[in-house]
């Protein structure tokens, strides 16, 4: 009888067993579509009201919810400092409020352990409303009713963008488990 080699076999399952991922991909991959959609808020942009969604909080939050496992509640405080660093917030807005967005999820996560897309929507919503509003008042902004209205653009802009950065990193989460093939 005839044994072939288990790892070399090209049926559905067989490939896929016990196969070996690039380090390097496993862990650049979050951390730098983080830190490039943190950088894009230097972009030169003329507008009168605020439109650039905070993309690096966006791409944060697409991998925890698409990844639940893949980002520690820490990992808001070294991502929060670059994003400070890029953004012209005031140094520690992103730090306090990227952690607390990760406690939150992680507590809705805790209270619902069903999930679904509305609800990952949901809490992203209410994340980027929260993280809107607040930045907009640590950063001087004033409590008139003007200046809420003009975060508006921005608000929509984030919530229309984030199914579109969810469904973009879970295409980033597959190249980056990508089968990495031996030489030999």
């Amino acid at each position: 009888m005839d044994r072939v080699n288990p790892s070399s076999r090209s049926d559905a399952y067989g490939s896929r067993i016990n196969r070996a991922h690039s380090p390097v991909l496993v862990y650049c991959v979050p951390v730098s579509t983080v830190v490039i959609g943190s950088v894009l808020a230097v972009l030169p942009m003329a507008s009168a009201v605020p439109l650039l969604p905070p993309l690096g909080f966006l791409f944060l939050l697409a991998w925890r919810l698409v990844r639940p496992g893949l980002f520690p509640i820490w990992a808001g405080f070294p991502l929060g400092m670059i994003d400070d660093l890029f953004s012209g917030q005031p140094f520690g807005s992103a730090i306090l409020l990227w952690s607390l967005t990760l406690i939150f999820i992680e507590l809705v996560e805790v209270r619902f352990p069903w999930r679904s897309f509305i609800q990952d929507w949901a809490s992203a919503i209410v994340a980027i409303f929260i993280i809107l509003l607040v930045g907009a008042l640590v950063s001087g902004g004033s409590w008139e009713w003007s200046a809420l209205i003009g975060l508006t653009p921005q608000l929509l802009v984030s919530i229309l963008i984030f199914p579109v950065l969810s469904r973009l990193v879970a295409r980033l989460d597959r190249f980056r488990l990508m089968r990495v093939r031996k030489i030999g």
